[in-house]
């Protein structure tokens, strides 16, 4: 691991790791040094690997124990039940993974639970040449952007979720945190997901629904996000605490297979 280097994206998170084959074991000293470019930098590629499933569950286990997703049951492989089968690729009328290849509007994972989603990671085996990009947005930096005001508005106020297919939801409804902490950082983070925020606990619903509108089109600009377009064997590991991501759509005639795996943990309150 002596070539082990991190170089910033450019952009208002993320960093690429050179010099590192993930098939191999890792030592003490290379998962410290990704550990903590991993809470400095909330996103991370690597580029070019050849991952068999065995090898990207070894690899998650550096930052968390990989689990069988929560909510996508019929897309898990068999032999390696914590790897989620993300892909459009349909054989013999049967569809190969989950989530086809429509646009994903940012979110963070699994907030509907009351243990959401820590981090993922996401392995491209096929990719189309154009659409599909991944965007993810940095909640550090908007959290710290928000005027005085805002911070002391949001201070103390959670989201009530649920996710629309009712089969998902636990027996009662999670609230979390819109300002969390950061576990590991101790930094403050805006902490929300649209997509199953049902209600902010405490206020009406047209009060909700304007400042979760009002959130996410802040949190959502450009100077907050950084977009990636994926090349087979890309691997890229996010910190779900600290970021939203979106998926742009791709034509459904092209190819897209992924491999996912994900680990569970919230910000703490």
């Amino acid at each position: 691991m002596s070539q082990l280097s991190i170089q910033l994206t450019g952009g208002a998170l993320g960093a690429e790791v050179y010099g590192i084959d993930l098939r191999q074991p890792l030592d003490e000293a290379a998962v410290s040094q990704l550990r903590s470019a991993f809470h400095d930098h909330c996103v991370l590629l690597f580029r070019d690997q050849q991952l068999s499933k065995a090898d990207q569950v070894r690899f998650s286990g550096y930052f968390g124990e990989p689990v069988p997703h929560p909510t996508n049951l019929r897309d898990r492989d068999p032999d390696y039940p914590e790897i989620t089968i993300i892909s459009n690729i349909e054989e013999n009328g049967k569809a190969l993974g989950a989530l086809g290849n429509d646009e994903i509007h940012f979110h963070a994972d699994l907030v509907f639970l009351h243990t959401p989603g820590s981090a993922s990671l996401l392995y491209c085996v096929e990719t189309p040449t154009e659409g599909g990009d991944t965007l993810w947005s940095n909640g550090y930096a908007g959290y710290d952007a928000l005027d005085a005001t805002m911070q002391q508005r949001l201070a103390g106020l959670t989201a009530l979720y649920v996710h629309p297919k009712p089969e998902y939801n636990p027996p009662t409804p999670p609230a979390h945190p819109i300002v969390g902490i950061h576990p590991d950082t101790g930094r403050k983070t805006l902490f929300f997901s649209p997509n199953a925020a049902k209600t902010i606990v405490g206020l009406s619903e047209t009060e909700s629904h304007q400042l979760l509108a009002e959130l996410y089109a802040h949190a959502t600009q450009a100077r907050f996000v950084w977009r990636h377009h994926w090349q087979p064997g890309d691997l890229i590991l996010w910190d779900n605490r600290c970021t939203m991501h979106r998926r742009e759509a791709f034509d459904p005639q092209a190819r897209r297979l992924m491999h996912r795996t994900q680990l569970l943990g919230a910000p703490s309150r």
